[in-house]
């Protein structure tokens, strides 16, 4: 059963948190961090991208990197950009895309959880992505970042979420670039917080949507203070890390596409033809072609849209990765057919998020930089869920969500 607790949020005063609030870390480069934050100084980018503080070129990797991620978030406290809670709050957390709405509650996660396999995760992660995330997250002694957590829509904690939503938030902004809503709600009433600690200790799981890489870190820096506390009780603060908690019914799961460089030596013609071993392929020339339903593929070759339906018998219904399109395009095109074996290391191979539209495939085919793209039709939260219990791992680049959660609106130290 998943146990979770409320924690004390440090936060930014209302006034300035569309100042402090950013992107994750892990959506955008160095460059791009330092031309969002320029001029700002209270932007969390000094933080979760301390490498800007440095001039140009900065290894992001250095140590003196990390000391100054640590050197900026006291700065932070010093001067108010963040402040702490006087009490232990849940908090919900609200993101508004393209008129939907999408309501989450902000828990402190259970590192034991994590570590016994009750929080689930359908992806590998690397190690130098682990190591990275997890030497911040020593420097700071704090979840900067939330993880983006699923879980099966629950009566109770929906009702929570509904009480909330009418009344008046904390924060309330549209983000100037991303365009998307951001609200937030303080759960401090005493009552309120033991029922949502309640109705999460009834879930035997909760799912990682996005931040696999966030959870790792912050459960094994966790797990060492543990390890090095000879008085450890289980009950201190680094025995939780901040997530944000989504009924599965709420997420929005878009297409992740991929672009290849080369055809494995074959003229298009014979890249077509191969194709038709395995899949009913239809030419739908240049208008744009998006998939619409599983097993259904577009690809953008020579100028063209073409629909590609996987035949049967070419996948199997019962096998819950068997019968994701990932893996139907993995195994029949990039690998039988263009032989890319490995899709973390390959450089033959790019992938390229469905937020950015088929536009972004269209670009880069015909600017030459690529020879061909791969629109997938997006998986279901039920998918993720059937494939997470069984143990399982996804392919490469399976999931896409969107709207990213925002970073800043609220920070978990693991000392309280």
């Amino acid at each position: 059963m998943a146990k979770v607790r409320p924690f004390r949020g440090l936060r930014p005063p209302k006034n300035i948190v569309t100042e402090v609030a950013s992107r994750p870390y892990d959506v955008l480069n160095s460059d791009e961090a330092r031309a969002e934050a320029k001029g700002n100084e209270k932007s969390l980018y000094h933080i979760i991208r301390p490498e800007i503080n440095f001039p140009q070129g900065k290894d992001e990797h250095d140590p003196d990197v990390y000391d100054m991620a640590k050197e900026q978030f006291e700065k932070f406290q010093k001067k108010g950009w963040l402040a702490q809670d006087d009490k232990p709050c849940y908090y919900i957390y609200a993101q508004t895309m393209n008129g939907k709405t999408q309501y989450g509650i902000v828990i402190g996660a259970n590192v034991e959880d994590y570590l016994a396999g009750r929080i689930k995760k359908h992806e590998l992660t690397r190690k130098d992505k682990e190591e990275d995330r997890m030497k911040h997250v020593r420097v700071l002694d704090a979840n900067l970042e939330p993880v983006f957590f699923a879980f099966p829509d629950n009566e109770v904690l929906q009702g929570i979420i509904d009480k909330y939503k009418g009344t008046e938030p904390e924060y309330d902004f549209v983000a100037e670039h991303d365009g998307f809503g951001h609200t937030v709600w303080i759960i401090s009433d005493d009552q309120d917080i033991q029922t949502i600690t309640d109705a999460f200790a009834k879930i035997p799981s909760l799912y990682i949507a996005d931040g696999h890489h966030r959870s790792a870190a912050a459960a094994l820096v966790g797990a060492e203070k543990a390890r090095n506390n000879p008085n450890h009780s289980g009950e201190e603060e680094y025995n939780y890390f901040m997530a944000v908690a989504f009924p599965a019914s709420h997420l929005t799961i878009i297409d992740y596409n991929r672009v290849v460089k080369d055809l494995n030596g074959l003229s298009d013609e014979e890249f077509l033809k191969k194709l038709e071993g395995h899949f009913v392929v239809e030419e739908k020339g240049s208008q744009e072609y998006k998939p619409n339903k599983l097993h259904n593929f577009s690809l953008y070759l020579g100028g063209k849209w073409y629909s590609l339906t996987a035949k049967e018998g070419t996948y199997d219904d019962n096998d819950p990765i068997g019968v994701l399109d990932v893996t139907i395009s993995s195994n029949l095109i990039l690998h039988d057919i263009l032989g890319i074996d490995d899709l973390r290391t390959s450089k033959r191979i790019d992938f390229v998020g469905g937020i950015r539209g088929l536009g972004e495939l269209k670009k880069r085919v015909d600017s030459g930089e690529m020879k061909a793209a791969l629109a997938l039709y997006p998986v279901s939260m039920q998918q993720i869920i059937d494939i997470a219990d069984s143990g399982a791992i996804m392919p490469p680049k399976t999931t896409w969500f969107e709207p990213k959660l925002r970073s800043g609106l609220i920070v978990h130290k693991l000392e309280d």
